[in-house]
This record gives C-alpha cells, structure tokens and sequence, in this order.
C-alpha cells in the first residue's frame, strides 16, 4: 500500500481525484487542504478512514508540509487559487498558493526523495483563434493571459526547473476544462446548472463564442493516475477529452437537458482578457501510455453531473446564495 499526500484534495477536482484513488487503488492518502471558500470537506464525506486522513493547513507553511512529505512517498499537487475572476481582483492569493506554495512543496520534496506530480491547466498557453484548427500540444510556447494562468505557468517552470536542478521525481499534467460532481456553484457550469434548478436565467459571458475543451473530473483522475504508474520523469502530458464546446451551446445543452427553452437566459458583459478558444492535443498521454477517456460523449457526461447538482442540493445551497451575491455586485 503506497501513502500518497494530495494537495487541495477538498476542493473540487481534488477531492474527485480522492474518490477515484479509494475506488481504484489501495493507497493511504493524506489530504491537505487550506479550506479556503473552494475546499469542502463535504467532498470527502464517505470516505473510508483507514485510508484518508485530513490535515487542515496552508502549502506555504513550511514546517507542516515537511513533516506531511516526510510521510508519503507520491504528492499530487492539485492545491492552487484558479479562479480567473477573482484572480482579476486580487492577484495576491495567487502568488502566495501557485507559486510559493509550489516552491514550497518541492523543496519538501527534494529533501524526502518524494515522487511530486503538478497538476496545471491548459490555460498556460494562453488562447487559440476560434477558427484556427490547431490545438495545444506539449510543445505549445506558454502565453499567459491572467494572474491566474501566469502564477499557474509560473508554478510549471519551477518545478522543470527542480526537476533539471536537483533530480527532483516530478511529472506535470496540463488539463482542459473540467466539469463533474463537487465544483464550486461560481464555476460555469454548475452556475447554470443551479441557476435552472433555482428558478434563476443561465448567464452567458459576450456572445458565448469562447470555445473550452471540456473534460469530466473522473477521466481527469483516470489520467493523472496513469501517469503515476506510467509517466517518464520530467514529462509533461495534456490531459483532454476532444470535448471543445463554445459557452453558447453548453449554456443552451443544460437548458435543453433540464427541460427548460434553449433560449432562457441572459447575456452579461465579458470579463477582461477573456480567452477565445482552448483545445488541447493528448495524444502523448493516449499514445505513449494507452490512456483513453471514459465520458467520450459530452451530453452524456453533462447530463451525469446535472444529475448529481440536483441530488446534492445540501451540499452547494449553503454557498450558492453568497455566489450570486457577489456577480449581482459586479454585473455579472
């Protein structure tokens, strides 16, 4: 039985990547988590025990998260502030998780021999031409556009570099979009999706046009899996789906699933910055170490997860009021 410690492991796709380890594995874990407004110990609530332990603490803080790496042998480091919005109004926090944070853990690491694999987003790479048939592949030059995707693009670099530097054992993934059980109700998708349960119009950013590659939470946990087991030290993978979709039509799909006119919603101002397209390319993942998605059918994955919102309303109404507060205030 390996003991493996997973950052940001109440947050949304953290904690999936928990169940996922208990479901398939025989792995002890460790979770540890700031529970910041993002994390939820709700999202760990059935677990079994004997095989996770939670440590509430902050990544930053030295001491506790030496003492945690001196106890495992595999750190999965999903812990960071993403969302861009916020990281609009406040890049702070983001500085202080994505980069610090990071430096932290993998000086940690380096002292303990410990296997270090970095969970990143394709947002590094910054957008692609909605018309332009490229995607991201690992070789995409970085191109940041927000604080968040900066301090993510920053956090990547540090570890290639501890990597290079002082043999530290690390993989990185960059992921698409992801959607499933446990995300947080001011994320896209589950916003519509409670928005309809709630009686409330979808909101739609601009025209909907921004293209993302969408990817359920399960397969992004299959992925990372994978490359534990099988990943080559100092890779990177991208971790996608084929799940490209503009805003418009996801939009327009949960309305459609949840029984609702397909023209129900409002348009709202777009955020600054606001990426056109992301797509990612994974056929090294697929390739190299026989990976495949499970949910290959986005309607099918979505009407998975519309299910799941409302069968768990205890778990995002405590939140969802204090969410919608907070986009009343800023006109979105």
């Amino acid at each position: 039985m390996g003991r493996m410690l997973v950052t940001g492991g109440a947050g949304f796709i953290g904690s999936n990547f928990v169940h996922h380890v208990v479901a398939h594995t025989d792995h002890h874990v460790t979770v540890l988590d700031k529970l910041t407004y993002a994390g939820n110990r709700a999202s760990l609530a059935g677990l079994p025990e004997h095989r996770v332990r939670f440590v509430q603490g902050d990544i930053a803080d030295a001491g506790l998260v030496d003492a945690l790496l001196g106890e495992v042998d595999t750190v999965v480091h999903y812990a960071a502030e993403s969302h861009n919005d916020n990281s609009l109004h406040d890049p702070r926090p983001f500085l202080d998780t994505n980069i610090v944070g990071t430096y932290t853990l993998l000086e940690a690491a380096r002292r303990h021999d410990v296997r270090f694999h970095h969970i990143s987003t394709d947002e590094v790479y910054g957008d692609l031409e909605l018309d332009d048939p490229a995607r991201f592949t690992e070789s995409t030059p970085y191109n940041p556009s927000s604080p968040y995707s900066s301090t993510k693009a920053g956090s990547d670099l540090l570890v290639r570099a501890w990597v290079r530097s002082f043999g530290v054992r690390a993989t990185i993934s960059n992921c698409s979009n992801n959607y499933g059980p446990y995300q947080h109700v001011e994320k896209f998708i589950p916003r519509q999706i409670t928005n309809v349960i709630r009686g409330i119009r979808p909101k739609l950013y601009g025209a909907g046009e921004n293209v993302r590659d969408w990817i359920h939470a399960d397969d992004h946990s299959s992925a990372v899996l994978t490359i534990l087991e099988r990943g080559q030290i100092g890779q990177t993978y991208l971790i996608g789906a084929d799940g490209e979709k503009n805003n418009k039509d996801v939009v327009e799909l949960i309305l459609e699933l949840m029984g609702q006119p397909t023209d129900a919603y409002d348009h709202v101002t777009d955020r600054p910055g606001h990426d056109l397209r992301y797509a990612i390319d994974s056929t090294k993942l697929r390739t190299e170490l026989g990976w495949q998605p499970r949910y290959r059918d986005f309607r099918s994955g979505l009407s998975a997860t519309i299910d799941w919102y409302r069968a768990h309303e205890t778990w995002w109404a405590p939140v969802k009021d204090t969410t919608e507060a907070f986009y009343a205030l800023v006109g979105q």
